[in-house]
């Protein structure tokens, strides 16, 4: 049988998982009470903090922060803080903000089926466009770290539920790796090893998933952080560095959200760009067309967008990157929220845009129609809810 989801040498620490566990390093980059306050409470215990970089310090002597991590990874393996699992695979069930539970399963991805480039026909593929420039400073901390922690979530299209149904229904007799409060108010989480025979049911339900152009995963959340592994995995293939450790998640779970960030342009004249809207679509009241709300000082109204089979925010993006080409003196912010979006809007000079988001119906179609997404096409879920570093494993 191929193998879609492979098992993996687990590491889990032998202490405190209230203290190990932090969220994904790419949270809170504005927020520094927020790292302050978990540098305060892990102390001098075990922690990822201390084998993670969050974002917001890349600017603050990364060099010096990245041979520390190293450092701490590796006296981490010698002094035994870690058990390790064999051919572990690790079924999760996340309490998130809005009190659903997530559910998912950790185990391994082949990088050499993950292509991120636009238009990939792999097995695993980007769901947005890859920012290139992004990848170099991950590469320097990656590139020496014998330890992996994943914060990269990958989606299924499983509407039956076949994949992790199982697991939820048989979790009363599976062993528990772990059953703890995440810190900073961020919920619950517990896992369960998975048995040689529940994997192999997994994967006979994941070959049933792919597609027929050959997609079954789609990276939801991490994307530069798999695309970064992918990179050092290209240039000291091996064994361990070929794999990459992450959290599989089935798009119909009813705990994920896919919430629409809106646009908002500045520094325009609005008769202008609406001229530019209707030279670019075309009829602005296009049957069958797509619904845009436009808000701009005192006025609203609707424009009704032909899409040729895009997203609406597809669509949109590409009007408004052509328009921001030819027009050096307007911006774009991308806006989560209407009332946000509705304030900002009043500003003279700026044009806010509101449209429906993508139903989860849409990602893989679009995915195998579009090749990837546009950036900011959708967020999933909270900062707290995003996935918190829990499991490691060797990579050297």
């Amino acid at each position: 049988m191929k193998k879609y989801l492979h098992s993996a040498d687990i590491l889990l620490p032998k202490g405190s998982f209230e203290k190990w566990a932090v969220v994904a390093c790419d949270q809170y980059t504005s927020e520094p009470d927020y790292w302050s306050s978990v540098d305060k409470f892990v102390g001098d215990e075990p922690s990822a903090l201390r084998i993670t970089l969050p974002e917001i310090y890349l600017s603050d002597n990364v060099e010096k922060r990245i041979d520390k991590v190293n450092e701490n990874m590796k006296n981490y393996l010698e002094n035994g803080i870690f058990d390790i699992h064999d051919n572990a695979m690790i079924y999760v069930e996340r309490e998130i903000s809005s009190g659903e539970v997530r559910h998912g399963i950790v185990g391994a991805i082949d990088l050499s089926e993950y292509d991120w480039h636009p238009g990939a026909k792999s097995l695993i593929r980007a769901t947005e466009q890859t920012v290139i420039e992004r990848i170099p400073p991950r590469v320097e901390i990656r590139k020496n770290a014998p330890l992996e922690l994943p914060h990269i979530l990958i989606l299924i299209d499983d509407p039956e539920n076949k994949v992790l149904g199982a697991l939820e229904a048989s979790k009363g007799d599976m062993k528990k790796a772990y059953d703890f409060d995440l810190m900073q108010n961020s919920g619950h989480i517990e896992g369960y090893f998975i048995d040689e025979n529940a994997q192999n049911a997994i994967n006979a339900a994941l070959s049933e998933l792919v597609s027929d152009d050959g997609m079954l995963f789609a990276v939801g959340d991490g994307n530069h952080s798999l695309a970064t592994a992918k990179e050092c995995y290209t240039r000291n293939p091996s064994e361990l560095s070929r794999y990459a450790l992450c959290e599989i998640v089935n798009i119909h779970d009813a705990s994920l959200v896919f919430e629409p960030i809106y646009r908002v342009v500045f520094g325009v004249d609005i008769d202008d760009i609406l001229s530019a809207a209707a030279e670019h679509f075309g009829d602005l009241n296009a049957e069958n067309g797509r619904c845009v709300h436009l808000i701009f000082g005192s006025e609203e109204k609707d424009i009704y967008i032909d899409t040729n089979g895009s997203l609406t925010v597809g669509a949109l993006q590409d009007f408004i990157d052509k328009y921001l080409a030819e027009h050096s003196g307007a911006s774009v912010d991308y806006i989560h929220g209407k009332d946000v979006v509705r304030s900002l809007s009043q500003k003279e000079n700026t044009i806010g845009f509101i449209f429906d988001g993508m139903k989860k119906s849409e990602l893989f179609p679009a995915i195998v129609h579009d090749g990837v997404l546009p950036r900011k096409t959708f967020s999933m879920g909270h900062a707290s809810d995003k996935r918190f570093y829990i499991e490691a494993r060797k990579i050297k």
